[in-house]
């Protein structure tokens, strides 16, 4: 190497090209800056010499752990679309259930995932944009699912990086697991335990835990936590015990959940009408 070149190859490291600086000055181009290393770049995203020295993988790969990282992503699918015939009446035949919007977004978030724990690049982000394009459902990469998981209808539905989601869980069209922000590697959005059903339209927010056998309401907004085998609905999300009786392991009338709000009026028209009897019978 010439004391030109290797001057040059210093500059590039140090974020700088006196070449293309010079060509960019003399021709009045908008100046491309690579991501990574802030030298010129020719696309303006990653110049050719760091996309060279990437590191795609932080460890090396355990062929056992390989093999069974493989064989949970066909078993988890298998169970998924179980999961739809159990839980979806409409559901006739296989073929009908592989394009349902929440089978396909599980299948490519589940290898979205295995690439996540690989530490790769890009990739995991690209399946997860193409899902979001396919399907209308936004499940990040790092988000980690269990079994029997079903997604019905599935339009709008978000679930966050540091989710984590059991067995057996239930979501409709609008539901979000979403953050209320927090620092980076920080928990930032709730733990879902096995069988729950969260209803449509609701809001889950936060490092918040959400109980075994819970059912959410449509439209609820949910800050807190949430016991085991409790109901929650409303804005904010009340728990309201369902007479102490344990939800059933798959049991999806969202829709048949008490009104709190409801109720208190009642209690409270019939305390008015109490004092307007009083008042009439002093007069």
């Amino acid at each position: 190497m010439t004391s030109e070149s290797a001057e040059s190859h210093r500059h590039i490291h140090e974020g700088r090209n006196p070449t293309r600086e010079a060509f960019v000055q003399q021709k009045g181009e908008p100046q491309l800056i690579c991501l990574k290393c802030g030298g010129f770049t020719e696309n303006g995203t990653i110049c050719v010499r760091c996309i060279g020295g990437l590191r795609f993988l932080e460890r090396s790969i355990d062929p056992e752990w390989l093999k069974s990282e493989l064989e949970r992503i066909v078993d988890h699918l298998g169970s998924d679309i179980e999961a739809a015939f159990k839980k979806d009446p409409a559901a006739r035949s296989l073929m009908e259930v592989l394009y349902y919007p929440g089978i396909q977004a599980l299948l490519l978030h589940r290898i979205a995932h295995f690439f996540w724990d690989l530490k790769l690049p890009y990739i995991p982000r690209y399946l997860n944009l193409v899902s979001r394009q396919i399907t209308g459902i936004d499940i990040h990469p790092g988000a980690e699912i269990g079994r029997e998981f079903f997604i019905d209808h599935g339009t709008g539905v978000v679930i966050g990086e540091t989710s984590k989601i059991g067995n057996n869980v239930t979501m409709y069209q609008g539901a979000t697991l979403g953050g209320t922000g927090g620092s980076r590697g920080e928990r930032r959005h709730p733990t879902v335990g096995s069988d729950v059903v969260i209803g449509a339209g609701a809001k889950i927010l936060g490092p918040i835990t959400v109980g075994d056998r819970v059912k959410v309401g449509a439209n609820s907004v949910v800050t807190k936590d949430v016991p085991p085998d409790s109901t929650v609905v409303g804005v904010p999300g009340t728990v309201i015990a369902r007479k102490g009786e344990r939800i059933p392991k798959i049991d999806l009338a969202h829709g048949e959940l008490p009104d709190p709000f409801k109720e208190k009026i009642l209690l409270l028209e019939e305390r008015i009408a109490e004092l307007e009897k009083k008042l009439r019978e002093r007069k």
